[in-house]
């Protein structure tokens, strides 16, 4: 599959589930138990910094399949903490957009 021809509406599903888990909280969910957290956007943080570190390591390990999983985890926490914080997809899209250019 060529760049071009990835389908990327998946991050779109992902996010518009993890936007359903904030407005209405699910028992036992993953996502909910990060949007929840009594640490509050403290807890997203960490997992962001956890999985950015764990994607160099693997990056540097030239670990390819490691990194792809890595890569998944930290897209994941990065569109938590997007909900987190009320920033939509096409926020993100409209700054890629001006920096396309």
């Amino acid at each position: 599959m060529s760049q071009s021809d990835a389908d990327l509406s998946l991050l779109n599903e992902i996010y518009d589930v993890i936007q359903d888990r904030k407005n209405n909280p699910v028992e036992k969910s993953y996502v909910c138990s990060l949007l929840n957290h009594n640490k509050g956007i403290d807890k997203i943080l960490e997992k962001i910094g956890e999985e950015s570190v764990e994607t160099v390591l693997a990056v540097k390990n030239k670990n390819r399949e490691d990194i792809v999983y890595e890569s998944s985890d930290l897209l994941f926490h990065l569109l938590v903490m997007l909900v987190a914080n009320d920033i939509q997809l096409s926020e993100i899209a409209d700054e890629l957009e001006k920096r396309r250019s």
